[in-house]
C-alpha cells in the first residue's frame, strides 16, 4: 500500500479530471445571473459514487428563483471507528465526555463568483487549462473555480479517498460538507443547514473550511470581523443645475454621509493585532446610477458600504451610531435617508486552546514540518455561522489567494499538500 504522499501524486490525472468536471458547470448564484448548483452537484454525486464513496445525503434549501426550486447541500460519510460506538445518534454530552470520538467534518462550497470582464482571461473561465510556459512547470491549473473553493473541495474529496481506495478504515467518521450560497450569504447553505438540521455538526466535532489561508501553510483563521453592509438611500429634491436654492441635492447629501459614516474608522478605533489590517474599517463601495444629465441636481441617491468591525464592538453599538449620523445628515440638508442592511454578521472566535485548531497544528507539524499561528481576518466566511451555534471551527488551506480574480489558477502541489494534512487529521486521535 503507498503511504498518502505517494497515493496523491499517482492520482493528479485524476484531481484535474475532478476539476475539470467541476469548473465546466458554472455554478452561479442568482444573484449573479446564475441557475445555482444543482448541475454541479448532480455531477459531483456521480463521480463520488463511481469512485467509491457512496454514503450520500442532499439537503436541499427551496429557492424560486432557480429552476429547480431549491439549493442543494450535499454530505458524504466515510465510516470510521468510531462508527462502531453509535455516532450517528450519539449526543453532543456524550462527545464531551469522551464516550465517542469526533467526527471530522470539511467543508467546501460548490457556488463560484461569474468569471467578470472575459477580456482579462487568457483562457476559457470554464474550461480548465494548463500553461506550460507560466514558470510553474504545469503545476498551476486555471480557470473559474479552481481554487475558490474547488482546491479544497477536491482535497477533501481525494483525503478521503486514500482512506476508500485502500480499504482503511479512519479512526473518525470523515464528513465531507459542500455547500450552497457561500458567495451570497449563505443562507440556502450554511446558514439553512445551521437552523433546519442542527443535528448535523454537533459541539464537540472537529470542523475544518478549507477556504482561505496563505501561500506558506502557515495560518489558521479562528476569527472574523463583525460584517456589516449598508445600503443608503437618499431622497431630496431634483432640480435644475443652475437652481440648487430650488431642490435638496441627495448627492450632496449622500456623498457627505458616505465621509461621515468613513469617520466612524475613528470611533470605533481599537486594535487587535489578530487581524489584518488590525482595525475596524468603514468603506464607501458601491454606487447607484441617479441622473441622466449634469444639469440635473439628483433627488435620489443610493450607495452602499462595507463595514468590517473588529469583535469588541457589538454590530447593535455600530447601527445606534450610524441612526445617529443619519439623523443629523437629514437635518443638515433637508433630505429623507433610509438605510438597510444587506449583511449582517458577527461571531464569536474559536479558541486557539480547541480540539480543531490543536489537532490541524499537530498535523501541519508533523507531516509538513511547520508551525502555524492563529489570526483573524475581515472576510466571511461559513465558520462564523458555526461559531455562532457554538460549534468551533477553522478556515486554513495552502493558496495564492486567487479568490475572484481573472485567470484564478489552482497549484496542485498545494492541493495535494493540503489532502496529505487532511489524511493525518483523519487518522490520528
Amino acid at each position: 500500500m503507498n503511504g498518502p504522499l505517494n497515493f496523491l501524486e499517482n492520482n493528479k490525472d485524476k484531481i484535474i479530471e475532478l476539476q475539470s468536471l467541476l469548473t465546466s458547470i458554472p455554478a452561479i448564484a442568482p444573484e449573479g445571473g446564475g441557475d445555482g448548483e444543482l448541475e454541479k452537484c448532480q455531477a459531483l454525486e456521480k463521480w463520488l459514487r463511481e469512485n467509491g464513496i457512496t454514503d450520500l445525503q442532499r439537503f436541499d434549501s427551496p429557492d424560486s428563483r432557480v429552476a429547480c426550486g431549491f439549493r442543494p447541500n450535499l454530505v458524504a460519510t466515510i465510516a470510521g471507528e468510531d462508527s462502531a460506538l453509535g455516532e450517528k445518534g450519539s449526543s453532543d454530552a456524550a462527545v464531551r465526555s469522551n464516550e465517542v470520538l469526533p467526527r471530522i467534518w470539511v467543508c467546501a462550497h460548490m457556488d463560484v463568483v461569474p468569471p467578470g470582464d472575459l477580456s482579462l482571461w487568457k483562457t476559457n473561465p470554464w474550461q480548465v487549462s494548463r500553461d506550460e510556459k507560466d514558470g510553474s512547470n504545469g503545476d498551476k491549473i486555471y480557470g473559474r473555480g479552481v481554487e475558490d473553493n474547488q482546491q479544497g473541495l477536491c482535497s477533501a474529496v481525494f483525503a478521503a479517498l486514500y482512506f476508500v481506495k485502500n480499504g482503511i478504515k479512519p479512526k473518525h467518521t470523515i464528513k465531507l460538507l459542500f455547500v450552497a450560497d457561500e458567495e451570497n450569504g449563505s443562507t440556502h447553505g450554511m446558514l439553512y443547514l445551521v437552523k433546519n438540521h442542527p443535528e448535523l455538526i454537533r459541539r464537540g466535532d472537529i470542523v475544518l473550511i478549507p477556504d482561505g489561508g496563505d501561500s506558506r501553510d502557515e495560518t489558521i483563521e479562528i476569527a472574523e470581523k463583525n460584517l456589516l453592509w449598508l445600503k443608503v438611500h437618499v431622497s431630496g429634491k431634483q432640480t435644475h443645475g443652475s437652481r440648487p436654492d430650488n431642490g435638496s441635492n441627495a448627492c450632496l447629501a449622500a456623498c457627505a454621509l458616505s465621509l461621515t459614516l468613513h469617520e466612524l474608522e475613528n470611533v470605533f478605533n481599537a486594535r487587535d493585532n489578530l487581524f489584518e489590517p488590525n482595525h475596524s474599517t468603514f468603506q464607501p463601495t458601491k454606487r447607484e446610477a441617479n441622473v441622466g444629465s449634469i444639469n440635473i441636481i439628483p433627488g435620489e441617491d443610493t450607495f452602499y458600504m462595507d463595514c468590517r468591525i473588529l469583535p469588541c464592538y457589538p454590530l447593535n453599538k455600530v447601527i445606534a451610531k450610524i441612526k445617529e449620523i443619519v439623523f443629523e445628515i437629514e437635518r443638515s440638508y433637508d433630505v429623507k435617508v433610509d438605510v438597510s442592511y444587506p449583511q449582517k454578521s458577527e461571531s464569536p472566535a474559536t479558541s486557539e486552546n480547541a480540539p480543531v485548531v490543536l489537532a490541524l497544528k499537530s498535523a501541519l507539524r508533523k507531516v509538513h514540518g511547520i508551525e502555524a499561528k492563529c489570526i483573524g481576518i475581515g472576510g466571511g466566511t461559513v465558520g462564523a455561522e458555526l461559531r455562532r451555534e457554538g460549534i468551533d471551527a477553522v478556515v486554513w488551506s495552502t493558496l495564492d489567494d486567487q479568490a475572484h480574480q481573472p485567470n484564478e489558477y489552482c497549484k496542485i502541489s498545494n492541493l495535494i499538500k493540503d489532502a496529505e494534512t487532511l489524511v493525518e487529521i483523519f487518522g490520528t486521535e
